[in-house]
Order: C-alpha cells, then structure tokens, then sequence
C-alpha cells in the first residue's frame, strides 16, 4: 500500500466540520426563541467551525479521489476528534462549560451517545445549549459518516472503506448494492422514526421542546434528558416512559431489520437469530428485576428515583424493569430509577449487561448481541470436537456458515475489549476512583452506556472525577463507539508503513 493521501483526508474533515457547523445554527433560534444570550455564543462556535471546515475543504484538492482502507480508518477516528473539539465550542463561547476538559467530555459523550455527564443542573442549563447536546448523539448516533457518504458522488468521492471503517461489526448487510444509496435509506429511517417518536411524545403530555430533545437522544441510544431526573421525572406519565421504551428498543435493533419492518416484510424480522435473542433476552432479564423488585427489593435500601411503595405496584414494577434493563442493553442511558438501590442482586445482573449491547447495524454500543450469539455457539463447538477431533463442524449462524475468518475476530474482539475494560478499571483507581466506581465508570465508558455504578450511578454523574479521569474516560467512549480495531490499529506500527 502507498502513501497516506492526505489531502482526501483532511478534505473529508473539511466536509465533517462544515456539517457540524451547520448543525450548530439549528440551536440558535432555540436560544432566540427563550431569548438567552448564549446564542451568540452558539452562532460564533457554528461561525468558526464552519470557517474551519472551508479551509481544509478548499485548500486539499486532491489528485486521487479514492479511499483505501488506511484512509478510511484516519477518516472515521479523526473525524469523531474533529466533531468533538468543534462542538464543544457551544459550550465553550457560551460560557455554559467554561472549562475545555468538562466541555469536551460532555461533547465527546454525545458524539459517542455515551450520555454520561458532568452537568449536576441541567433544569437551569439554557435551551439552545440543551438542544446542541441532545443534537451531538443525534448526529453521531447514525454518524455523520453514512451522512456524507450520502452526499459523497456530489464530490466525486466513494465512499464504501468509510463505511467498512464506521460499521466494522461482524455484519455487513446492506439495503442497495450501491453505498451511497445505502446511506440514504438508513439516514431516511432514522429521520422518520425520530419524528414519529417526537410527535408520540408530544402527545403524551411532554412540552415540544422535551419531545424533540428526548426523541433524538431515543434514536441514538444516547441518553442525554433536559431533566436533571432524566426520565424519571415524568414517573407520573406511564405513556411517555412506554413510548420511550418501544423506541429504545427499536433504535436498539439492527436498521436492516427495521427497514425490511417497514417494508412490510416481518417474516424477515423474526428470521434472524440475533433479533430474537435479543428480543427474548430483554423480556426475560426484565421479568426476573421486575420479580426482585415486588417481592426480593432490599428493605434497608430505597430507591431515589422511584418510591418504594410506588415500586411495589406490579405495573410500575415491570414499567420500571423493562425500561431500565432496555436502556442498558441498548445503551441509552436513560433513567427512571436507581437500579443499585433495589437489590445486590439486580446490581449484579444489571452490571452484567453492560456488557451484552444491542444488535450490529443499530446505533447501540457495546460488545452486540451477534457476537455473544457465535462466541458461544464456538464455544459448545469446541465441546463436541474434544469429542470428535476430526470432524468438522462450522460455527452456523442465521441458517449460514460462519467464516473462521469472522469468528477468530469476534473472539479476538472479545479478549480486546475485555483486556482494555480490566486495565483501564485498574487505571481509574489510580486516577483517584474507588474500586466499585471504578468498574463502573470503565465499563459504562467503554460500551457507551451512561449510568453505572459506585459514585457513578444512575443517580450520581462524572463531575466529581479528576481531569486526567476524564480525559482517560473519552478516549474509552471513542475507541467503544468505533468498535476497538478502528482506532487501536493507529497505534500500531505497521499501520504507519507504507507498504
């Protein structure tokens, strides 16, 4: 392979940065409208980024507008860093985080749809701000890779290594032949299913402001709420937490799938292995919290979120477990009550999921659900060929035959993802976190979930950590929302050869 073409790669950043740039103007008429004063704040911070993105744009003409792979993996990381140090400019100018390690944590977790946070008072925080956050996990929810490689034929530019680099799962299904129109079906649904949800939850009794903020936070499994209580303030409306619930769920589901739904075709939906596993698995770990909840909660612990005779209500009790066990396994983030405060046990269960995630080709985070599926269907392969060592028995998956090629990479994954989890848990003490925070701060960090547990629970944010525990806490929400391989293999030396 040759040398990098850089200047296809910083013009691609070009195009991310006016993009982003432009995002930004949609939260000035929010301020406009409250009339608050941080929306020169945000003009300026849409201004300058724009600017930015004209001169990489205008000033890289390249020779060759072919990208390799190489180019692609530089594409996507730098891209989410450039997204990331411009759109923590709101914030910034506005002076609504005037700190530049608080800012860029709150924007890299929205880019990430990671949703933790270090606002402790985001009732009083300024619309136009609240809209920019929640417009972060919209826009990295989908990614705003798929979204210029919708418009990338316009630039004379392909685009397919990008999406191979954004969406490196073990899944590579695609609606169209073409990438491009790919791209547009995907963006298409996730524009309609955000406006749905909106108009649901306007409905319901929330205010139009909430609605569009709390439907783009939904569809990116992002999590951020404009509520300090996030979703449990509206415990009192059961309609807008089920409405949630259903779209978490659907955001949480592989958009092949959702489009094959909305097509008509749901023979198609209920075919996939990873889809019922994932259906069956929700319901089921939602059934066992709701049964520790009305008949097993700890006495001596009280739920903050959700009052405990409130909890005892058989309805409220599975309300309260299906939303909760949906927004971990989809790794939205959202909170309607404590989980730690119910019972050790749910604890514990609910920990475990922070490492499941939601399907592949959804906007979840996390290890995914297929890649669970073929570990342990390689594993109880290995069972059989102790038994018999010369039979061959491929990983089947789907009704198809899965590569060894995919599955030493879904293994590989795996040992990866848990390697990084374990030393960075060991990393976060020494960054001045207790042992249980700890675990709960690399874990949600990593898989991009949001709540966790320790001084970092549903309950509690990340304010309270050091500023190195903060930057470290990025880098884990960037390498988890790029799936690993995307970012790690820029550190590695043979990446860097030109041949």
């Amino acid at each position: 392979m040759g040398a990098l073409n850089t200047k296809i790669i910083y013009r691609f950043l070009g195009i991310t940065a006016i993009l982003n740039g432009l995002f930004m103007f949609l939260a000035v008429p929010f301020s406009m409208h409250y009339n608050e004063p941080e929306k020169w704040g945000i003009l300026n911070a849409g201004i300058i980024t724009v600017f930015i993105g004209i001169l990489f744009y205008f000033l890289n003409k390249p020779t060759n507008t072919n990208i390799q792979k190489k180019e692609g993996y530089l594409i996507v990381t730098l891209g989410w860093l450039t997204l990331s140090f411009t759109g923590m400019l709101p914030y910034i100018l506005s002076g609504s985080i005037p700190s530049i390690t608080d800012a860029f944590f709150e924007t890299i977790s929205g880019y990430s749809t990671t949703g933790s946070s270090i606002l402790t008072d985001i009732d009083n925080m300024p619309k136009g701000i609240l809209f920019w956050r929640s417009a972060t996990h919209w826009i990295g929810g989908m990614g705003i890779i798929v979204l210029t490689i919708a418009i990338l034929p316009l630039l004379g530019i392909g685009g397919m290594q990008l999406f191979m680099a954004e969406a490196p799962g073990p899944s590579a299904d695609k609606l169209h032949p073409r990438i491009t129109d790919t791209a547009k079906r995907l963006y298409l649904i996730y524009v309609i299913l955000t406006l749905t949800e909106f108009f649901l939850l306007k409905f319901a009794g929330m205010t139009w402001f909430d609605a569009i903020n709390h439907a783009m936070a939904t569809m990116s499994t992002g999590g951020f709420s404009t509520k300090s209580d996030s979703v449990a303030f509206y415990n009192g409306n059961p309609l807008i937490q089920y409405i949630i619930i259903a779209f978490m769920f659907i955001a949480g589901t592989n958009f092949v799938l959702t489009y094959f739904a909305l097509k008509g075709k749901i023979q198609r939906v209920f075919q996939s292995e990873e889809f019922k596993y994932y259906l069956f698995g929700v319901l089921g770990v939602s059934a066992i919290i709701s049964i520790i909840i009305i008949f097993f909660q700890d006495p001596n612990l009280e739920s903050v979120l959700a009052h405990p005779q409130v909890l005892g209500e058989t309805e409220s009790a599975i309300r309260h477990s299906l939303f909760m066990v949906t927004s971990v396994v989809t790794t939205t983030g959202f909170v309607t009550a404590d989980f730690t405060m119910w019972n050790f046990f749910a604890t514990g269960i609910f920990f475990a999921l922070f490492f499941t995630g939601g399907s592949a080709g959804s906007t979840s985070g996390g290890i995914k659900v297929v890649r669970h599926i073929i570990m342990l269907k390689n594993s109880f392969l290995e069972f059989k060929k102790a038994l018999h060592p010369n039979a061959i028995i491929p990983v089947r998956y789907d009704d198809k035959t899965v590569s060894q090629t995919i599955v030493f990479n879904i293994l590989s994954f795996f040992i990866i993802y848990m390697l990084i989890f374990i030393i960075s848990s060991v990393v976060l003490t020494l960054l001045g976190l207790d042992f249980m925070s700890a675990l709960g701060a690399a874990a949600s960090s990593l898989g991009n979930i949001g709540p966790a547990i320790g001084s970092v629970s549903p309950i509690d944010n990340f304010a309270h950590l050091s500023n190195a525990a903060k930057w470290f806490c990025s880098f884990l929400m960037l390498i988890g929302r790029l799936e690993l391989f995307t970012v790690l293999i820029l550190f590695t030396p043979f990446f860097w050869r030109k041949n």
